[in-house]
């Protein structure tokens, strides 16, 4: 086989493979022996390590000085449950960039399950997902509601150490806030606030929270986060956080504590004019509320007048539209919402937005002007405002108050024509339009319709319509609807007990009110209270029936004995089927494990089997060509005899023929 170039010119001498004109000093330099090619690795070796123990002992000065341990102090070792700090918005770049710009594809063509997947899986793949990826996603699912798939993927991220951002945070704390749940966002609140907490809050976080305490009447919890957001300086003092609390304080008839908020605020800014419109509305407000209605109009004056510096957006524009709506300042409204109108040229600015015309329709209809509540209801496309349901709900609220139920039921066909899906509550207030007006069937129609639209009643729902057909002295329908609670697994609450209890008492039906009762004793979720006790014991007591009352506790007393032994029971045979279960699948495992045995060992001497029958067949393989050399050998040697025989014969004949005359 010949041998290809290069192989064969790495078999030649070094000076013989280098160009001419390199070969002289080559030769010039004393060729490495064998002994020094085996110690060149090694000392190369030995330099590294001393090089490693030199970088220990004094490390680089980029790495700054090393901190003085005592000597025989313990090494401290690194915390693995410390906070990571989160990742900058360096990491979306290559891969991480296009998984990021996917699921934001998915996102906005509203598939989140596949986005929340897609998520999961690539967590534990080579192309992690960042922090920003997974909050988009957190995001999407809040903006939907979806609370329970928002924890879920919100729990599964974090259990894979992906660091959150205070965006992360923001949004943890955002869907508490939504659930009117404030005590466990500040919960998580005071996780930021930690010394060893990576993330710090931002002027967002105290925003959402101050809203949701405002809102949920919290407004000493909301004072504690406010001065708590001034004394720790990590954010600068917020307009928007002192209107939400001022607006809190607002909504519980305070005015004078808004007015002073106000005042602290302007003091904590350095005295000059608040430029954000935001804390305008509310102020005018608490002047509303203390009687100073010429200082709130002053203020409105001075901060929408001409040469104003002061910045309006539409929100704030329609907190003073609120506050002059409420006030009986409607024609002021009118001017006021005009301007917004005139001023707004979307996307530069937006002065314009849906609360705005729903301010304007709870303007007119505290005037009483329900037509032109309508007409400004139905000009919202003209500034590219689509109506939800929250904004049907309020109109048909009003609507229905005022027992306009044809225009009401007018909005609710409108929702089915412009593809807005009605709610359970849309359904509430038509059916107390309905009771209203003494239109019982109608009412009773609406709420089956809920059923056929796939929603599900709560129990104020069904208290509604029982309480419209215990009005009319419908009592047996009232009784149905109550009974039917179950089988759609909603509980009844002391409301729902109490309708039907003072009703019949009220129509001596007293078996009836007896069997109500009954029911609230053997309900652990309510209470029995006094005032429904008396109602039913003073009744009992005008038909001479005073022994019912002792003999209704006995048979509580009994039945819950009853269905604490029958639950005793069921466990205790929960328990034994468990039990038998177990010791089942105990054997079935253990018939699964000496078949896989038997099944071991049948290979097992399977294979002994066919090595055997290898080794015995290569044995007679052997035998008989040891055989057949040794044949072979035989008839060799007896052909070389045969000749050696020959040879001799023809040697004496001719030794006799030489040998003759």
């Amino acid at each position: 086989m010949a041998l290809s170039k290069p192989f064969l010119s790495r078999l030649l001498p070094l000076p013989l493979r280098l160009r001419p004109q390199l070969r002289l000093l080559c030769l010039a330099t004393p060729t490495p022996t064998p002994t020094d090619d085996v110690q060149a690795p090694a000392d190369a070796a030995a330099e590294r390590r001393r090089r490693k123990r030199r970088l220990r002992v004094e490390p680089p000065l980029s790495r700054g000085p090393a901190p003085q341990r005592a000597p025989g102090a313990p090494r401290s070792a690194s915390n693995p449950n410390a906070p990571k700090i989160p990742e900058s918005a360096a990491v979306l770049s290559g891969k991480r960039l296009d998984l990021h710009r996917r699921i934001l594809t998915l996102i906005r063509e509203n598939d989140l399950d596949e986005a929340a997947l897609l998520t999961r899986h690539s967590i534990y793949s080579n192309c992690r997902p960042t922090v920003f990826t997974c909050n988009a996603v957190l995001a999407a699912l809040l903006r939907q509601a979806r609370y329970a798939d928002f924890l879920s993927l919100h729990r599964f991220v974090t259990q894979a150490a992906v660091a959150p951002t205070v965006a992360t945070y923001n949004l943890l704390l955002q869907l508490y806030c939504d659930c009117r749940r404030p005590d466990a966002a500040l919960e998580h609140f005071r996780l930021l606030l930690k010394d060893d907490s990576p993330v710090l809050p931002s002027p967002t976080t105290y925003r959402i929270l101050a809203r949701s305490l405002a809102e949920n009447g919290k407004l000493d919890q909301a004072i504690e986060l406010k001065d708590g957001m001034l004394e720790r300086g990590l954010v600068a003092p917020d307009t928007q956080v002192y209107a939400f609390i001022m607006g809190g304080f607002v909504n519980a008839g305070d005015g004078d504590t808004a007015v002073s908020l106000y005042e602290e605020l302007k003091e904590k800014l350095g005295g000059e004019p608040i430029l954000d419109g935001v804390v305008y509305g509310n102020l005018m407000k608490g002047y509303f509320l203390k009687g100073m209605e010429n200082e709130a109009m002053d203020c409105y004056a001075e901060v929408l007048g001409e040469g104003s510096k002061v910045r309006f957006g539409a929100v704030s524009y329609n907190m003073v539209l609120d506050a002059l709506g409420r006030n009986g300042r409607l024609e002021d409204a009118l001017k006021l919402f005009d301007r917004m109108c005139m001023e707004h040229d979307p996307p530069k600015t937006i002065t314009v937005n849906l609360g705005s015309f729903n301010v304007m329709v709870d303007a007119y209809c505290r005037a009483e002007r329900f037509q032109d509540a309508i007409e400004v209801f139905g000009k919202m496309a003209e500034k590219r405002c689509a109506p939800d349901a929250l904004s049907y709900n309020n109109l048909i609220d009003w609507l229905g108050k005022n027992e306009l139920v044809g225009e009401a039921e007018g909005l609710y066909e409108e929702m089915a024509e412009r593809g807005v899906n009605p709610d359970e509550y849309t359904y509430v207030l038509l059916i107390e339009s309905c009771f209203k007006v003494d239109r019982v069937d109608d009412a009773v129609g609406y709420f089956n319709k809920m059923f056929d639209a796939g929603l599900r009643p709560n129990a104020n729902a069904f208290n509604k319509v029982t309480g419209g057909l215990v009005k009319v002295d419908r009592l047996d329908e009232a009784q149905g609807f109550f009974d039917m609670m179950p089988e759609k697994e909603v509980k009844p609450n002391i409301a729902s007990y109490e309708l039907l209890l003072r009703a019949y008492v009220d129509a001596a039906r007293l078996d009836d009110a007896i069997k109500i009762a009954k029911g609230i004793l053997l309900n652990d979720s309510v209470v029995f209270s006094d005032e429904m006790k008396s109602l039913l014991e003073g009744a009992l007591e005008k038909e001479g029936r005073d022994g019912d009352m002792t003999k209704l506790y006995e048979d509580v007393e009994r039945e819950k004995a009853e269905a604490a032994a029958r639950a005793a029971e069921e466990k205790a045979r929960a328990e034994a089927l468990a039990k038998e279960e177990e010791e089942r699948k105990k054997a079935e495992a253990k018939a699964k494990e000496e078949a896989a045995a038997r099944a071991s060992r049948a290979a097992i001497e399977a294979v002994l089997g066919r090595k055997k029958e290898e080794e015995e067949e290569s044995a007679d393989g052997l035998n008989v060509e040891e055989a057949e050399v040794v044949e072979s050998n035989r008839n060799t040697i007896s052909v070389s005899e045969e000749q050696t025989e020959g040879d001799e014969q023809k040697r004496q004949e001719s030794t006799e023929a030489s040998s003759g005359p």
